[in-house]
């Protein structure tokens, strides 16, 4: 079979196309073949990453079908559409260290292959509302934005939530977000990426070049009160902005670090106005189930920017670093 392997520290040009024996199946494994893959910020990460383990197979989501089952699988069958759950060993429960040992494509191989052997208990069922190319954004995104959301102290309809950008996070927050009656709030540099997350149906619209001090426009937005619930995916150059954009009481859901990580936390306004900082990190088998039956029930389709060939995975690399797309960037293999 045919696979990519990503040589780390080198960016998109550390990925190898190479020729890999079909995996071998273990009593509890599925064979799956893969028909599509969904790029993350994490995978530009990885990519960027000088790597202390040997080149891996990259990606944490992928969708395909079940071409063959292990002797002791009873969960799933041949034919069973399924995409990746990103940690294949945490099923259930809160986050644990040995729950979340195993990450699809950074500590352990990905997706990123024709064929890929996981536990049965590693998939999750896809039904028939969404199509391979939208399952496969599902797995990371779409599971950091539910679990953000409705997770831990579940955000009620009539709440205001704000996201930052329109990166896959964002979108997928904007998009559940507005299924579930929250009033959703939506930071961007371009007007353009904005009126597109009003046509997809953003509350409100701020663009924080024009509007540096956008945690006051949120507060006006909100009647000086301060939104609900904050998806803070930038980190150092924008989580004080974001606490002071909650309201008292309210949460920051700290997801990601693209502007860098580390900066200085101002302590006394979080505990002058009782903010909660939750760390995010993704979610589980049990949490990615909940976002496909909600996904399904709502009609919700997920936002891919573009599709590349099996063959052009560099390219598709280089354009999700450069391009700055408005939704997912995918990969057929179908």
């Amino acid at each position: 079979m045919q696979a990519y392997l990503l040589h780390g520290g080198q960016g998109p040009a550390g990925l190898e196309r190479c020729e890999q024996p079909e995996p071998t199946l273990g009593a509890h494994d599925v064979l799956v073949r893969v028909h599509a893959v969904a790029l993350n910020h994490r995978d530009l990460t990885v990519a960027n990453t000088p790597a202390a383990r040997p080149p891996q197979v990259p990606c944490s989501d992928g969708a395909g079908v079940v071409i063959a089952v292990g002797a002791a699988v009873t969960r799933l069958q041949v034919g069973t559409r399924v995409m990746s759950s990103f940690f294949p060993l945490w099923l259930d429960g809160p986050p644990t260290p040995e729950r979340t040992a195993i990450a699809l494509g950074g500590r352990s191989p990905g997706m990123l292959a024709q064929c890929v052997a996981l536990p049965d208990e590693a998939w999750v069922v896809v039904p028939d509302g969404l199509d391979d190319r939208q399952a496969a954004t599902l797995p990371c995104a779409g599971v950091t934005a539910w679990s953000a959301l409705f997770d831990a102290d579940p955000a009620r309809p009539g709440q205001s939530v704000l996201m930052l950008g329109t990166g896959g996070v964002s979108l997928w927050a904007l998009q559940l977000g507005r299924a579930a009656g929250l009033q959703t709030i939506v930071t961007s540099s371009d007007d353009h990426k904005l009126e597109r997350a009003r046509q997809l149906g953003a509350t409100a619209t701020i663009n924080y070049r024009t509007t540096p001090d956008w945690a006051s426009a949120v507060r006006e937005l909100t009647g000086g009160r301060g939104v609900d619930r904050v998806l803070e995916t930038a980190g150092r150059e924008t989580l004080a902005h974001s606490m002071a954009a909650t309201r008292h009481g309210g949460t920051v859901a700290v997801i990601g670090g693209t502007s860098g990580w580390g900066g200085e936390l101002d302590a006394d306004a979080m505990i002058d106005r009782a903010l909660r900082l939750q760390g995010v990190l993704v979610g589980s088998r049990t949490t990615a189930e909940a976002l496909v039956r909600f996904v399904d029930a709502a009609r919700i389709e997920p936002v891919i920017d573009r599709c590349f060939p099996f063959e052009q995975a560099r390219e598709a690399y280089e354009y999700f670093a450069t391009q700055r797309p408005f939704g997912k960037v995918v990969i057929d293999l179908a």
